[in-house]
């Protein structure tokens, strides 16, 4: 327990009811915003159990604790989404697109009401249609009034002094108000019906007035009139079929998917309307520290709702939020109605899930696990583990490989922004290291690689990373400054993955999972693979001139000639005696062969 926590006295102090604290810093500005069942519990909580990091630093900064009671615990959610909303709290899980869907607002509480798109639905003595879900649908219905009735869409203030209408009263799309003598208001207000009939979906009460209005207009020969109602009419018939207007008692389904890291998370929600998938929303954190859990979900689902009022009667999840029954009851309070909360465990609902959590998976793999995305963030975490003066972008890595001292062979392989780049791959015959002293093989190595890089200007690594520990290390750091450049240079010694760094005594050893420990494990790797390869070419090559270039008539061109050939010495050990005869002669195919087989003569 932190006994010396300042605000610690004050936790104690706080009452034993439900409500809302903030944590605040020095200056007043909130720092966290939270809700309890019982205050005191609640907060006393911080100072006594491990808490993750995002919290750890958020009580670090924290000097104001202050209290707000509510009469329930939902109360105390609604409050806090809303405080959440007001102060958008450094430490909260926050909801960052926070765009509800798009209503129609029709003014009626005008004498000449307009309509327009609006996100917020306010108590304001307005009359407010939708939600409008899906891809455009409210941009569609916008259209159709703005171009197909005669109901106002613009901002002007209504008073009849202007001189003349608009182009829109030109083409039969508005009454023109605007100007006195146009029109009167009973001919509005008949207009304005109209619309809200459209919006509320009352399709059959409106289209036989239409369709009256435009015989009517056709035998007084009206006919651009008549064509207008056509067209609306027509247009009805589309809306009708691509309805998308939230109803209440429409079977409305939200099923909310989850996927995280304990860093990143994303949440996916599919909005379901009558049976049909209608949208999804999408929503990413990046940096959250913190896991996708039951209390992540709560944060989520009160922003989510308390953003978008379009409340449907059946919210699905992955599994219970914390405070359940007071999510459940701040949901049926925005709705004004009954809502089931609920975890699927059988039957097609499961599936429907699954279908939630299988979008959010890709969409975070996606966002978070794109292959340079996934680099960038590699390579700041190395920085920060490794104490680098910046991200790590391009490392470059040295292994050697021997045989008791011979045969050496340094490599070299570079990773650059999540890629291995093996066109840049190097390998050097050591000539200092004789013997098995893989020190001074390092040493050559990075010395020869980085005065020849320094002397051509060409693009230095942001971190060496050397196989071995700290003897390796110290080599590669004097090698580095007689090179000409002092690059940050860390050894991975093998034995227990530990990463030695320069100036610490201790080595630093990570988790098995840690990413930073995984990238250098990867490249280290890359780069003994690479060592051994070159190394048992110099060997095949050395064995080559051993017993091929040893045997007296046989020169380069003819080895070269049998490698071909055969493929290897092995081949040539077992061919048959005429068959080498073909490519170098008789005579020498018999030396040849005595010298592979160790044999005096040959039968």
């Amino acid at each position: 327990m932190e006994d010396h926590h300042p605000l610690l006295e004050r936790a104690q102090q706080a009452p034993e009811l439900p409500g809302v604290y903030q944590f605040q810093d020095a200056r007043g500005k909130v720092l966290y915003v939270g809700k309890a069942k019982h205050l005191r519990r609640r907060v006393l909580s911080y100072f006594s159990r491990q808490l993750e990091a995002r919290l750890v630093g958020m009580l670090a900064r924290a000097k104001q604790l202050e209290f707000v009671v509510t009469a329930t615990e939902v109360e105390a959610l609604i409050l806090e989404n809303r405080l959440i909303k007001r102060h958008r709290p450094r430490y909260n899980v926050l909801l960052r697109d926070d765009k509800t869907y798009p209503y129609v607002k029709l003014t009626t509480g005008e004498a000449w009401p307009r309509a327009h798109l609006t996100r917020r639905v306010l108590e304001d003595g307005h009359s407010y249609f939708g939600p409008f879900l899906g891809h455009g649908m409210a941009a569609k219905v916008m259209d159709l009034i703005r171009t197909r009735t005669q109901v106002r869409t613009c901002t002007i203030q209504i008073d009849g002094s202007l001189p003349r209408p608009c182009l829109y009263h030109d083409m039969g799309a508005c009454l023109g108000p605007c100007v006195a003598g146009l029109t009167t208001p009973d001919a509005y207000a008949t207009a304005v019906e109209e619309v809200t009939l459209l919006l509320e979906g009352r399709h059959k009460e409106l289209k036989p007035r239409l369709e009256a209005q435009m015989w009517r207009a056709s035998e007084a020969d009206e006919f651009e009139r008549a064509a207008r109602y056509r067209d609306l009419l027509g247009a009805l018939d589309e809306l009708s079929r691509g309805q998308n207007v939230e109803i209440a008692g429409s079977g409305s389904v939200d099923v909310v998917g989850l996927e995280g890291d304990g860093r990143d998370a994303t949440v996916v929600v599919l909005v379901y309307r009558d049976g049909k998938l209608v949208d999804k929303r999408e929503f990413h954190w990046e940096g959250l520290d913190a896991a996708a859990d039951a209390e992540f979900l709560t944060a989520f689902l009160g922003q989510f709702y308390e953003a978008n009022p379009a409340i449907p009667e059946r919210v699905e999840v992955p599994f219970a939020p914390v405070d359940a029954d007071a999510v459940l009851g701040f949901l049926e309070e925005r709705r004004r109605g009954r809502v089931r909360l609920v975890a699927p465990k059988r039957g097609q609902r499961v599936r429907v899930l699954e279908l939630a959590l299988e979008n959010a998976g890709e969409a975070f793999k996606l966002r978070f696990r794109h292959p340079r995305r996934e680099a960038e963030r590699v390579g700041e975490a190395v920085a920060t583990a490794l104490g680098l003066p910046g991200p790590a972008h391009r490392v470059e890595c040295f292994d050697i490989s021997h045989l008791q001292g011979e045969a050496q062979v340094a490599s070299l392989v570079v990773w650059e922004r999540g890629k291995l780049r093996k066109a840049e791959y190097r390998s050097f015959n050591v000539r200092s290291g004789k013997g098995a002293d893989d020190p001074a093989a390092i040493a050559e190595a990075v010395e020869r690689r980085y005065r020849r890089r320094v002397a051509e200007g060409a693009l230095l690594p942001d971190l060496v990373l050397i196989d071995g520990g700290r003897t390796q290390l110290n080599a590669a750091r004097r090698a580095l400054s007689a090179a000409g450049c002092d690059l940050p240079a860390v050894a991975l010694a093998k034995r227990l993955e530990e990463i030695v760094l320069p100036g610490r005594a201790r080595p630093l050893l990570l988790e098995a999972n840690d990413p930073v420990r995984l990238l250098l494990q990867r490249v280290r790797d890359e780069a003994h693979r690479f060592a051994v390869t070159r190394h048992r070419r110099k060997r095949s090559a050395r064995t080559l001139a051993t017993q091929l270039l040893a045997v007296p008539g046989i020169g380069a061109r003819r080895a070269r000639k049998l490698l071909q050939e055969f493929g290897s010495v092995d081949g040539i050990r077992l061919a048959e005696l005429d068959a080498l005869g073909a490519v170098v002669g008789k005579k020498a195919a018999g030396d040849l062969w005595r010298a592979l087989h160790d044999t005096a003569a040959l039968d």
